[in-house]
């Protein structure tokens, strides 16, 4: 079966052929970095590190660009705020987000860019755009993008320039005054008392905001490339200003194929800071694994709106578990297995699993359809809990733990249990308990067990012994 993407584009699912066979040139938008991500940020970053283990996994060579956007108002802002240089602050949160992109297990970029490394390429394209006649530069020295002169403005969006000088100001893109049209967006502005600025032909100042990925995407990937993704917050006015300057400059097709995840909400609702329903990255990480919160995001088609909530994170978390037990007790009877080949029935049971690897790459082969691919998963991991037995050989559990392990990674799922370390005092606790039930004095382990909810540690008795869970601190359940 063939990979089929989604295109905004064209509005339809597309037989994905690479520009370059077996390469493939793909720019994900990356987060202004004035703050901690928050979880809207996270489902493009776990979306489309997805797509891109899936390309690889398939055996494609991805150059996966994703930038920080290191120069911008809010940074500004808040630099001032905090007295600092705005270098401070963007560097600050490139590291925060870094360690939020690690925790989540996705993958580092080929190249992270920055915007502010990255000025005296937007400086010659935008050189470039004035040349052939798609810019101009007004009284002050801030440069515009002429829209009308690009005739295919509105193609990714399907939005009419008529329509949206006679529309809704809200549809509108944003700039200054001085313009021949008010629908040219800004390229260059004029530098402000106390805001960084760079030289350049027309006046000192920095670039607008949807040049630097039109810039980046060319220098790291070239002039045509493959993919260009993002949340579909970004299809208008950015990605569509993006095509327009990329390919008035440089005359060619900017990207093929454009992918766009939807909106997560909050409790059915907008996530936002004025309703009280904004939370970081690191705000979930108190309360969850973060590998739950990926699990979560994976749940849903990325093209489908997303709703979170406690429940559906409760949800994910006994999802995840579920594999991640799987994945334990196989390697438990593996590791005490005899070492010998696998049987007749064991070898025949081995190629029927692999009909649910077949449903793993069917589901992603449409359109990265990781909902379908998870249930494919779990499909594995419930027959491998009927098949796997105390006599099974070795081979025969090792063959079945890998292929629930390899359909994980692709989802960047981590199946091996992490073991944190313990304080002293819940070490002790720990020993206590194994006292105490070792005495028959059951109240007393009940209450250490209860104890230890309380500080966010589940203790499971199982016939492997004692597992270690992270839970919510205070949660009760039945263990």
């Amino acid at each position: 079966m063939s990979m089929k993407i989604y295109n905004t584009l064209s509005r339809r699912k597309e037989e994905f052929v690479p520009i370059e066979e077996g390469k493939v040139r793909m720019y994900v938008c990356g987060p202004t970095v004035y703050n901690l991500i928050h979880i809207g940020n996270a489902r493009p970053m776990i979306v489309f590190d997805t797509v891109r283990r899936y390309m690889e996994h398939k055996g494609l060579e991805v150059n996966y660009v994703s930038n920080f956007t290191d120069v911008d108002d809010k940074i500004i802002k808040k630099a001032a705020e905090e007295g600092v240089d705005p270098s401070v602050i963007s560097m600050r949160y490139i590291e925060e987000c870094r360690k939020d992109m690690e925790a989540m297990n996705v993958k580092p970029a080929t190249t992270h860019p920055l915007a502010t490394q990255e000025i005296d390429g937007m400086i010659e394209m935008i050189g470039v755009l004035i040349h052939k006649g798609y810019a101009y530069v007004a009284e002050d020295g801030t440069v515009y993008f002429r829209t009308r002169r690009f005739s295919e403005y509105g193609k990714l969006s399907h939005k009419n320039l008529d329509d949206l000088r006679g529309g809704s100001r809200s549809l509108l893109v944003s700039g200054e005054d001085q313009k021949e049209d008010g629908l040219d967006f800004v390229l260059w502005k004029p530098k402000k008392e106390g805001e960084p600025y760079w030289e350049s032909p027309w006046c000192d100042g920095r670039p607008g905001w949807h040049i630097e990925c039109s810039v980046m995407s060319k220098r790291y990937l070239g002039e045509e490339i493959d993919i260009h993704a993002g949340g579909e917050d970004l299809i208008f006015p950015h990605h569509e200003n993006e095509i327009a300057q990329s390919e008035a400059a440089n005359g060619k097709t900017f990207a093929r194929y454009w992918m766009h995840n939807a909106f997560l909400n909050i409790d059915n609702r907008k996530m936002s800071k004025s309703l009280g329903n904004f939370f970081t990255v690191r705000d979930i990480s108190e309360k969850y694994d973060l590998q739950v919160l990926r699990f979560f995001m994976l749940s849903a088609h990325y093209r489908s709106p997303l709703n979170f909530s406690a429940d559906l994170m409760d949800a994910a978390r006994n999802g995840y578990e579920r594999i991640v037990t799987c994945v334990d007790h196989l390697k438990f009877l593996a590791d005490r297995a005899p070492k010998k080949e696998m049987t007749d029935a064991e070898t025949a049971l081995c190629r029927e699993a692999e009909g649910f690897e077949a449903q793993f790459d069917a589901a992603m082969d449409d359109d990265f359809n990781t909902a379908d691919a998870i249930s494919a998963i779990f499909e594995l991991v419930k027959f491998a809990n009927t098949h796997a037995k105390e006599d099974s050989t070795g081979a025969f559990l090792e063959n079945l733990k890998q292929k629930i392990i390899t359909l994980a990674d692709i989802c960047g799922l981590i199946t091996q249990r992490q073991e944190e370390a313990l304080d002293e005092d819940v070490q002790r606790l720990i020993q206590e308990r194994a006292q105490a039930k070792k005495e028959k004095d059951f109240a007393r382990a009940d209450k250490i067990r209860e104890e230890l909810l309380l500080r966010g540690i589940a203790l499971k008795d199982t016939r492997e012994g004692v597992k270690i869970e992270r839970v919510q601190p205070g949660r009760r359940e039945n263990v």
